[in-house]
């Protein structure tokens, strides 16, 4: 299993719940992302050293070329003037051209091994960086397809906890609602409770001597209004009203004798 396939197997096990469970996922998330991106820079940073790698061989086979190119002509002036030593009979000259044409030959040689093996190093440090800059690449996407992960799974955790927030609502509107203020029912009770008192004293008064002279008091303004009427209706010529006829008593049937 790859790296990231490790880190991905993380994050779902931040989320879902695992050993760590204790923690709170969004923590687990941040922290597996924290870990991708330190291997992304740690690849980063092999990969650097590759192509450092390469620069450097690079370096040294342009240096070994030039070299080789400076070891080629001053061989062929040496040989130039071997020959004309040849030519003019010098001995000594012709001998001292010959050490150095050989000591320069040996250095073209030389150069020219090193030039050889710098190409082929360099051919295969080119094949590493472009390997390294592959692997760079490809991580970068991973990556980024972690970076959406963590968002879409930051933006689910969010959903949950909202989801909740809600499921705890709705239990608590569920529950019965706690009696801590009177009821309808207690109110209604109390209200019967003060009209029968207030009936019970009423009827008390009503009983009592105070109600009696009440009620004869009464009487006598009636009768004390009527008789001042009856004078207001003379001065008036105002005829007193007819009262209405009595009702006829039947007569009471005499029982047979026996």
């Amino acid at each position: 299993m790859g790296f990231f396939s490790k880190v991905w197997g993380y994050i779902k096990t931040a989320v879902t719940g695992g050993v760590e469970s204790r923690m709170k996922p969004e923590i687990q998330i941040e922290q597996a992302m924290a870990e991708a991106k330190k291997q992304d820079l740690a690849l980063r940073n092999q990969a650097a050293q590759v192509i450092a790698h390469r620069t450097e061989i690079q370096m040294l086979l342009d240096r070994s070329v030039e070299e080789s190119t400076k070891a080629r002509g001053e061989a062929g002036q040496a040989l130039r003037k071997l020959d004309e030593a040849s030519r003019g009979g010098d001995v000594a000259e012709g001998e001292r051209w010959t050490r150095a044409a050989n000591a320069l030959a040996m250095k073209l040689e030389a150069t020219e091994s090193s030039v050889t093996s710098l190409k082929a190093q360099l051919g295969t440090a080119n094949e590493q960086a472009e390997v390294a800059k592959q692997h760079v690449n490809e991580n970068a996407m991973r990556v980024q397809e972690l970076s959406a992960k963590r968002m879409e799974l930051l933006g689910k955790l969010e959903q949950t906890k909202m989801q909740e927030r809600v499921n705890a609502t709705v239990a608590q509107l569920s529950q019965p609602l706690a009696d801590t203020g009177p009821t309808i029912a207690s109110v209604e009770d109390k209200i019967n409770a003060r009209m029968a008192l207030a009936s019970a004293k009423a009827e008390l008064g009503e009983s009592s001597v105070e109600g009696a002279e009440r009620e004869v008091a009464r009487s006598l303004s009636q009768a004390s209004a009527e008789l001042r009427l009856s004078k207001l209706r003379e001065e008036l010529g105002i005829a007193a009203p007819t009262p209405p006829p009595a009702a006829i008593e039947a007569p009471a049937s005499e029982e047979p004798a026996s």
